[in-house]
């Protein structure tokens, strides 16, 4: 159990530090209609994968599928504009996005495992949430 705890909170705090790369030109409005049809593409292809799984294994496959796709789409928006409250952005939904997937993986377990497990991916959320709106308000001084 401590295994999984500190990868959960190793993972939440990578994602919200590894600082997404972003080019400095800014997006016509046909790259960015064609960014978000591959989003969507993209997710209705990840959500088909879903589809032969069963109980759990599907939830979690589907979390990763919405999770992905967030992702991607605040992802965008940065791209459109880099500014740290867009940055943010993009730090916050990978950590909902870990989150989600991880809680979808709690349910694989029950009582005090569960709980524990539930609280670890709460935690380690809120860290990445907390360090992503750090660096935005270190983005406003600089």
């Amino acid at each position: 159990m401590t295994m999984n705890k500190m990868s959960l909170v190793a993972a939440a705090l990578s994602l919200a530090f590894a600082g997404p790369v972003f080019a400095a030109d800014a997006m016509s409005k046909d790259q960015v209609k064609a960014e978000k049809e591959r989003i969507a593409s993209e997710y209705k292809a990840n959500k088909d994968k879903c589809k032969d799984l069963k109980a759990n294994a599907k939830d979690i496959c589907m979390a990763e599928a919405k999770g992905q796709e967030k992702v991607a789409k605040a992802e965008l928006e940065a791209k459109q504009k880099d500014t740290p409250k867009a940055r943010q952005k993009v730090a916050e939904a990978k950590a909902d996005a870990d989150y989600n997937v991880a809680k979808e993986k709690c349910d694989d377990m029950k009582g005090k495992e569960k709980s524990a497990c539930d609280k670890d991916a709460k935690a380690a959320r809120d860290a990445a949430k907390k360090a992503a709106k750090a660096d935005a308000g270190d983005g406003k001084k600089g």
